[in-house]
């Protein structure tokens, strides 16, 4: 049953971007995400901050986007997540028509950024406070045409950095 603040999002989320999750041994995942369900590999680069870094591996399959992400020292986030709460998923993206727009209506229903709006050519990217019912942490992402952006994947694991969030 859908209600005002539900219809009020309906035009604005397009479907999930893609599902990030935090691994231990990003190469042994790939090798399984790729042997066992048939995912192919995109692209793998790496993002440091000031005192931390990720690698991060891009893998497809069919229409669906998987972004395996490995700290690269205790002190990265992504290990802090994991020694916090396992592997598993660190975010979900969801894509966006308007980021702007949607992020005024999740503030307006009680949801707070935690990042501020990173942008590149085509596209732009937040995300949001992780939800303390489920554990989620929401990215919106706003694509005009591009795919991942390394800019702003470096940005954006800067602004956690600097914020201590995981």
């Amino acid at each position: 049953m859908e209600n005002a603040l539900t219809s009020s999002f309906s035009d604005l989320v397009l479907g999930i971007d893609h599902v990030a999750i935090a691994v231990s041994d990003i190469e042994a995942s790939i090798a399984w995400y790729t042997s066992a369900l048939g995912f192919s590999l995109i692209e793998r680069s790496e993002v440091s901050g000031v005192h931390s870094g990720m690698v991060y591996a891009i893998i497809i399959s069919g229409a669906s986007t998987i972004v395996l992400i490995q700290g690269t020292s205790p002190e990265s986030q992504v290990t802090q997540f994991i020694a916090a709460k396992g592997e598993g998923i660190h975010h979900i993206a969801l894509a966006v028509s308007d980021l702007d727009k949607t992020i005024d209506r999740v503030t307006a229903a009680g949801n707070i950024p935690d990042t501020p709006v990173v942008s590149d050519t085509g596209i732009r990217q937040a995300f949001l406070q992780r939800n303390p019912e489920t554990g989620i942490r929401i990215e919106l992402i706003e694509r005009l045409g591009a795919s991942f952006s390394k800019k702003n994947v470096g940005e954006l694991f800067r602004v956690f950095e600097e914020n201590d969030l995981y």
